[in-house]
């Protein structure tokens, strides 16, 4: 089988909300022999899509490149991140697979500790729809969300970008002053402070609105695709297939939403 062959079956069975490798063979075994009749043993299935772990982020990107017309574009971005778990509270301390990215994190959101690695999305405003999604990473679970922001920071010009409180870091905001960007972050309280002034909660939940189609976006790819969990995954190119293969078919289906 061709590499395009397998790319093929691999996507369509998560399109077809199969979530594991297991489930995918076992449907395309049953129903797809007439179109891919060299289809070989799960086995070499699973060999043959974690030697995509490599190409999967690269197929994203053109994904990406395809659907973000730069004439469509929005200056407003929406920028946030969500855990992808390989190991629960429970085997977090112990988990050690991918140490090349993933460790131990805490997700204040859902108040979690876990051992994974963090998805980051920033993402083009669409009125009335989903961002679309112009720049994707993948850091450790313990990573601070401003620093994967930073690693993106000289493309950021001539916009104006809506983040939680986890953005808020002032030197970051000069810094974009400079680009004629600008960072909006909620109000956080400061030291000693009890509770913030109608202005401050008025300003903090406007932000909060504005923002809420990335949190729509990453429940939505959750939804149909099950990326936040991981605990299949028992290898780095395991990973990246897991998250970037996902990743794909969900750009996939909301491109044609």
């Amino acid at each position: 089988m061709t590499d395009e062959e397998v790319l093929t079956i691999y996507l369509f069975g998560i399109l077809s909300h199969r979530r594991t490798l297991k489930q995918i063979h076992s449907y395309a075994y049953d129903h797809l022999r007439e179109w891919f009749p060299k289809l070989f043993c799960y086995e070499t299935l699973v060999r043959r899509v974690d030697e995509m772990g490599e190409m999967l982020p690269v197929f994203l990107e053109i994904l990406l490149d395809v659907q973000c017309d730069p004439t469509i574009r929005s200056r407003f971005k929406l920028i946030d991140s969500f855990p992808i778990v390989l190991a629960g509270p429970k085997r977090s301390n112990q988990a050690k697979v991918a140490p090349e990215i993933a460790n131990k994190g805490f997700c204040s959101t859902k108040n979690l500790f876990y051992y994974g690695v963090k998805l980051h999305i920033l993402g083009s405003d669409q009125e009335g729809s989903m961002p679309i999604p112009e720049f994707v990473g993948l850091t450790p679970g313990s990573e601070h969300d401003l620093n994967a922001l930073k690693t993106i920071l000289p493309q950021m010009v001539n916009m104006e970008i809506f983040g939680d409180k986890a953005y808020g870091d002032q030197e970051t905001r000069a810094g974009l002053l400079t680009q004629h960007t600008q960072l909006a972050t909620p109000v956080k309280l400061k030291r000693g402070q009890k509770s913030l002034d109608s202005a401050d909660r008025f300003y903090s939940a406007a932000v909060s609105s504005i923002r809420q189609p990335i949190e729509s976006l990453f429940s939505w790819i959750q939804e149909k695709t099950g990326i936040q969990c991981a605990s299949k995954v028992r290898s780095y190119k395991g990973l990246m297939v897991h998250v970037f293969g996902r990743l794909a078919a969900a750009m996939m289906m909301l491109h044609m939403v």
